[in-house]
C-alpha cells in the first residue's frame, strides 16, 4: 500500500516489487488481492504492459471491509443461536399467547358477583367466547399427527409457523461454492486461458452496454482464487491465463480449441451456460398450513383487543391471573400485532429482492447469449484465447518422485532427479 501512495495510485507488477522489496509472485498476488477488496481496475498499456489503478479512499473501503470480515463470523454465529431460539420460541409463544388470553377472558367474565351482571355480561360478549372457542380444534394434537400421516413431507407446527412470519432461509446458500465450481471447471475445461466476457455469466456483471463493455474489473476475484494472470495477445486483447488450471492428472480432453459461439457450445451441451440465482419464496408451507398459522394468528389479535377492552372497563384492582395478564399485555399486543406485521414487511422486502435476482439472472442471461453469438471483434478475442490454451497431462511416465516407496527403492537416476527438480524450481 506504501508502494501504491508513492506512485499515485498507478503501479505496475514491477513497481510494487521493486519498492516494497517482494518477488514479482507476491507483489502480484498482493495487487489483485488489494484491487478487489478496494474496487481497483486494469489498464493496458500500448506496449502490453498491464497497470493496476486504485480509487483515492482505497484505504477507507480495505479497512471498512477488515472490519467487516473480523465481525462476520461473530455475526453469523450470534445468527445461528438467535434464529434457533426464536424458531423454537416464536410458534410455542402463538399457542401460550391465545391459552393466556382466552383463559384470562373467562377469568374477567366469571369474576362478577352480581349473577345478573353476569348474565349480561356473557349475552354481551356471548359471540367472542364462542366463535374463538370453536377454533380450537386447530389445537388438537392428533390434527397434526393425522397431517403427518397424510402428508409425510409437511411442516409441523412450529416450523410452519417460523416459515409464515420469518421465511425459509436463503434459497441461494451454498450459491459461492457453485459459482466458483462452474469457473473452475469453465477455465480448466478451457485450456486454463479464457477472456472476461467467458467468465462473465458466472459473475455479478451489469448488463451489457458501450458504459460496462471495457470495464473487466469483476474479473479480479476470479484471477485471485485461481492464482492467474491478464496477458495481452499480438491484436492488444486482455486474456486470462490461469497456469494451476492447465495442469491436470486426467487425460480427459476438454473441448475442441478451435469451436467458439453456437458450434463451442454445443459441444458443452450438459454445462450450465450462465449461473442462476434462486427467487425467494414467501414461505415453503401448504396453503393450508398457511391457512392454519393465519387462523390461530388472527385469533390470538382478535382476542389481545378483547382482552384490552375488558382490562379498560375493570372498576376492581385485578388479582391472579388477571393481574399477570394485564402486566403481560403490552408484550402480547406487540407479538400479536408483529404476527402479521414482519410477515408484511417480509413480503415488501421480497418483491424487491427478487426482482434485483432478475436483474443479475438476466444481465448473466444476456452475456451468455453474447458468447451464442459473438461479433467479429469477440470471436477473434476467442479464438485468440483458445490459441493460447494449453493443458498438460501429467503422465505416470514423467513421475521423477513418490512417497509410496522409500528413496532408495525407487528406480531412476539422483542426478537425473536434481536435473529435473532444477529445471522445474527455474520455471
Amino acid at each position: 500500500m506504501e508502494a501504491v501512495d508513492h506512485f499515485g495510485g498507478r503501479v505496475t507488477i514491477g513497481d510494487v516489487a521493486s519498492r516494497a522489496g517482494l518477488q514479482l509472485a507476491q507483489a502480484e498476488r498482493a495487487l489483485q488481492a488489494l484491487a478487489a477488496d478496494t474496487e481497483g481496475f486494469l489498464e493496458v498499456s500500448e506496449d502490453g504492459e498491464v497497470l493496476y489503478v486504485f480509487p483515492k479512499d482505497y484505504r477507507t473501503k480495505l479497512a471498512g471491509k477488515s472490519f467487516r470480515m473480523r465481525v462476520e463470523p461473530l455475526m453469523d454465529k450470534a445468527k445461528e443461536v438467535g434464529a434457533y431460539l426464536v424458531r423454537v420460541s416464536f410458534g410455542t409463544a402463538l399457542i401460550a399467547s391465545i391459552v393466556l388470553v382466552y383463559t384470562t377472558i373467562i377469568a374477567i367474565l366469571s369474576s362478577s358477583s352480581d349473577e345478573d351482571s353476569r348474565g349480561r355480561r356473557r349475552r354481551s360478549y356471548g359471540s367472542t367466547i364462542i366463535i374463538p372457542t370453536d377454533m380450537f380444534w386447530y389445537l388438537d394434537a392428533d390434527y397434526y399427527r393425522r397431517r403427518r400421516v397424510e402428508k409425510e413431507d409437511g411442516m409441523n407446527f412450529i416450523e410452519s409457523v417460523f416459515s409464515f412470519v420469518f421465511g425459509d432461509g436463503d434459497p441461494n446458500d451454498g450459491l459461492e461454492e457453485k459459482r466458483w465450481k462452474m469457473i473452475g471447471q469453465y477455465i480448466s475445461s478451457n485450456g486454463g486461458v479464457v477472456t472476461a466476457e467467458e467468465l462473465a455469466p458466472f459473475l455479478d456483471v451489469p448488463p451489457p452496454s458501450e458504459e460496462s463493455k471495457d470495464d473487466e474489473s469483476f474479473i479480479l476475484p476470479v484471477l485471485l482464487r485461481f492464482q492467474g494472470h491478464p496477458e495481452v495477445d499480438e491484436q492488444g486483447n486482455i486474456l486470462y491465463r490461469f497456469p494451476s488450471l492447465q495442469r491436470t492428472a486426467s487425460s480427459k480432453s476438454g473441448g475442441s480449441r478451435e469451436y467458439v459461439g453456437t458450434k463451442w457450445s454445443a459441444m458443452f451441451g450438459g454445462v450450465e451456460k450462465y449461473l442462476e440465482e434462486k427467487l425467494w419464496k414467501f414461505s415453503k408451507a401448504s396453503a393450508s398450513e398457511k391457512a392454519m398459522v393465519a387462523g390461530l394468528g388472527g385469533l390470538n389479535l382478535f382476542g389481545v383487543i378483547i382482552l384490552g377492552n375488558l382490562l379498560k372497563q375493570m372498576t376492581v384492582t385485578p388479582g391472579g391471573l388477571i393481574s399477570f395478564a394485564a402486566q403481560l399485555y403490552p408484550l402480547l399486543q406487540i407479538y400479536a400485532g408483529s404476527f402479521f406485521a414482519i410477515p408484511l414487511f417480509r413480503w415488501l422486502l421480497l418483491r424487491k429482492t427478487n426482482n434485483d435476482i432478475r436483474k443479475r439472472n438476466k444481465a448473466r442471461e444476456q452475456r451468455a447469449q453474447e458468447l451464442l453469438s459473438p461479433d467479429s471483434s469477440l470471436r477473434r478475442k476467442l479464438l485468440s484465447a483458445r490459441d493460447m490454451a494449453q493443458r498438460k497431462v501429467i503422465t505416470p511416465e514423467e513421475i521423477v518422485y513418490t512417497t509410496q516407496k522409500d528413496l532408495l527403492e525407487q528406480d531412476y537416476e539422483v542426478k537425473e532427479w536434481e536435473r529435473r527438480f532444477k529445471e522445474l524450481e527455474s520455471e
